[in-house]
């Protein structure tokens, strides 16, 4: 069986084992033809381009949770008819790392400045999140007024943006609101972008979801607080979850808020 009909049968409808590997192939068949090539080193280099391929396609299609909802139906899953355990182990992996959308990043530059240390409002505490931020509505109930927070804004803008838009960036709390940061403190405010990967949207997923576990009692307040203070993206790669999104149905909506 030649190894593009390997890839086909492993990976169903999938074409690009095959079409990866022979484009590789043609590239160097001149010089095969030409004598520049043995047959055991064109095998080799197509055994080398159709591997590739195979973990690439697998990385980017394989899900994990696939082979749990199989087993819980009684099914068996295609991973396990493909190989072994470990290699599903290290295809979940593979497939995790090229999903991650924070893992390619500079996370220096999608980080607060050192100026935004972040601050928490005293008077929130473990003991009395049943009736403050537990409490539907507290966040917009203490949220400052536009007309409060713009000048902050238009400042913040002016000395670290000029000339670029203000729906480019939004004014974030670094400790969410929601999660007991202070409502008008300039150490919790700072500008995140809307756009890019780790964006405004991501943070606000990280903040809805982490609001859920702590109201849970499944995340200490305090616990919540120091996470999205000292890197909040590493926060959203512990807490944010796909499960957790799921769990909580939530939708990257731009409107939602902290």
């Amino acid at each position: 069986m030649a190894i593009g009909d390997v890839f086909q049968t492993t990976l169903g409808n999938c074409q690009l084992g095959r079409n990866l590997a022979d484009s590789v192939v043609e590239r160097f068949r001149v010089d095969w033809d030409d004598g520049g090539y043995t047959g055991h080193s064109l095998l080799k280099l197509q055994a080398i381009s159709g591997g590739l391929a195979l973990l690439i396609a697998i990385g980017f299609w394989y899900r994990p949770f696939d082979d749990k909802r199989a087993g819980r139906r009684g099914e068996v899953s295609a991973c396990s008819v493909a190989a072994t355990h470990d290699f599903c182990d290290a295809v979940a992996g593979l497939s995790t790392a090229l999903r991650n959308p924070f893992l390619r990043v500079d996370r220096t530059g999608i980080l607060p400045p050192r100026d935004t240390p972040g601050a928490v409002d005293p008077s929130i505490t473990q003991a009395n999140i049943g009736t403050t931020i537990c409490r539907p509505g507290y966040a917009r109930s203490v949220r400052p007024a536009f007309a409060v927070t713009a000048p902050v804004k238009r400042r913040l803008m002016d000395a670290q943006h000029p000339g670029e838009s203000f729906a480019d960036y939004e004014l974030d709390h670094l400790i969410p609101i929601s999660l007991g940061g202070a409502p008008l403190d300039l150490r919790d405010l700072w500008l995140q972008p809307r756009r890019g990967q780790a964006n405004a949207a991501d943070k606000n997923a990280l903040a809805y979801v982490l609001w859920r576990l702590v109201c849970e009692r499944r995340v200490p307040l305090r616990t919540a607080q120091q996470a999205t203070r000292r890197d909040w993206t590493k926060a959203y790669d512990t807490y944010a979850t796909q499960e957790n999104l799921a769990r909580y149905h939530f939708a990257h909506r731009q409107e939602e808020r902290d």
